[in-house]
């Protein structure tokens, strides 16, 4: 037995993805879970500038499914803590100024050169500017942000046992060798090439998610969500030979440890034998104070299992990054309706951002009518236009849609979903909007295609 209609396989970067039979759709790229979730919604939201302008970030993760977006953004972040907090001693020490317009180091001169001068208002703080043997300039971050540094992610998702299996999913540097499906689909396994982790453009270091960052997404579950411990499928899941591949071992002992513990009477030095065995074996002395300080200190992780209209009606939350990674709409749009949009519209603060792997027309008509600036996502990886962004702020849009984006648009593909009350069935939603479609007089979208093909315009 699969996961319900779930079907987990290992995608090119070696991270697991989920294949639908009965809607005979994937859940994930194929060309990695993992690289997916950093291209389409981390590394568009240049975290990098935003902790040098901030300590604290709060994050809605919806349709937070096996917890890639909400993980990809922990492990950048631990990177960015690493690849900023460095060894001091190797370094030569001088005085320079960062400014919120540019996160890059550079040289800046208060002397009366017009062509250096930058508006003093854009100063965020003077630092200890380092350079290494190889003239390479690094900004020294302070230890006590790293420490003081707050996060709170609030992910929701529908599907208790998906969310409830997040921090026990696998994470590899590359497929098995010679990996095949577990199910017949040949054109899934077409995809899926014979490659390594080093072919993929990402980091290995950001594909691979530690332990540690999944033991702190385990107890955070547990804290709010207590009844993970008794849940049976998950149990079921856990256990079953077919899915030990696609599991992490180590996290796995540590939640058995913590079902069988339950409250009751253990000999102390069991207890401690167990967790330098299984909870600390895994974490280096780098990491230890980085997970007590998530773990206890700054980081809140709320996972909701509800549907997305109704909890973000009783939320009073305003949000920096939203990630929208809801099913496609055509088989879900009851979490890409104008009204929908308008709530999310009411969650995101001045210069909060959208991000979603959907390049829909009306997916994006929905968010203009909601009174988004809206723009595009760049995979560099892919070297192309992959997902939509939106905000409150168009200054925040480093790729506006084009002429032709706008164009499609005001077709009949641009006609967006609609779900006033917000509790609309996604069949009644579908409906509609197939009669809404099928009654207007906009020129169809095929039609706008062929002509503006033989324009040269697309």
């Amino acid at each position: 037995m699969y996961m319900y209609e779930f079907y987990p396989y290992f995608t090119n970067d070696g991270s697991v993805g989920l294949f639908s039979p009965s809607d005979d759709d994937i859940y994930h790229s194929t060309y990695g879970a993992a690289s997916e979730a950093y291209e389409k919604f981390i590394f568009p939201a240049e975290l990098d500038r935003y902790f040098y302008n901030n300590n604290e970030i709060k994050i809605l993760d919806i349709c937070f499914g096996i917890g890639y977006n909400s993980k990809s953004f922990l492990n950048y972040f631990l990177n960015f803590k690493k690849k900023f907090l460095v060894n001091k001693k190797t370094l030569s020490e001088y005085n320079e100024k960062i400014y919120t317009d540019n996160v890059n180091i550079q040289n800046y001169n208060d002397s009366t050169d017009t062509n250096n001068k930058i508006n003093q208002k854009n100063i965020l703080y003077s630092a200890k500017i380092y350079s290494d043997n190889n003239s390479n300039k690094i900004a020294i971050q302070p230890a006590t942000w790293f420490n003081n540094f707050k996060i709170y992610i609030k992910a929701i998702d529908t599907d208790k046992t998906l969310a409830y299996l997040s921090p026990f999913i696998n994470s590899k540097s590359a497929p098995p060798k010679n990996y095949k499906l577990p199910f017949k689909n040949e054109s899934i396994q077409k995809l899926l090439l014979k490659r390594t982790g080093n072919d993929n453009k990402i980091q290995k270091s950001l594909i691979m998610y530690p332990d540690e960052l999944n033991i702190i997404i385990l107890n955070k579950i547990i804290e709010s969500n207590p009844d993970i411990l008794s849940n049976s499928d998950i149990e079921t899941l856990l256990s079953n030979k077919k899915f030990r591949k696609y599991f992490n071992a180590s996290i796995c002992s540590l939640f058995n440890f913590y079902k069988i513990q339950g409250g009751n009477y253990t000999r102390k030095w069991q207890l401690n034998a167990f967790l330098h065995n299984i909870y600390y074996k895994y974490l280096s002395k780098r990491h230890k104070k980085v997970f007590n300080s998530l773990l206890y200190k700054n980081f809140n992780f709320e996972l909701k299992i509800k549907d997305a209209r109704a909890e973000l009606k009783d939320d009073t939350n305003s949000y920096n990054l939203i990630f929208l990674d809801a099913f496609t709409p055509a088989k879900c749009p009851c979490l890409w309706t104008l009204d929908f949009f308008k709530l999310l519209y009411n969650h995101l603060e001045a210069n909060g951002m959208i991000f979603t792997y959907s390049n829909s027309a009306a997916v994006r008509n929905a968010f203009l009518n909601a009174g988004f600036s809206v723009g595009k996502i760049y995979n560099e990886s892919a070297g192309k236009f992959m997902g939509t962004l939106a905000t409150k702020n168009c200054d925040l849009i480093k790729y506006p849609l084009s002429e032709y984006d706008l164009g499609l648009i005001k077709t009949r593909a641009g006609i967006f979903y609609r779900d006033e009350n917000l509790t609309a069935l996604n069949e009644a939603i579908l409906d509609r909007h197939k009669t809404e479609v099928e009654n207007s007089s906009l020129i169809s979208s095929s039609k706008y295609i062929k002509q503006n093909k033989t324009k040269g315009n697309k």
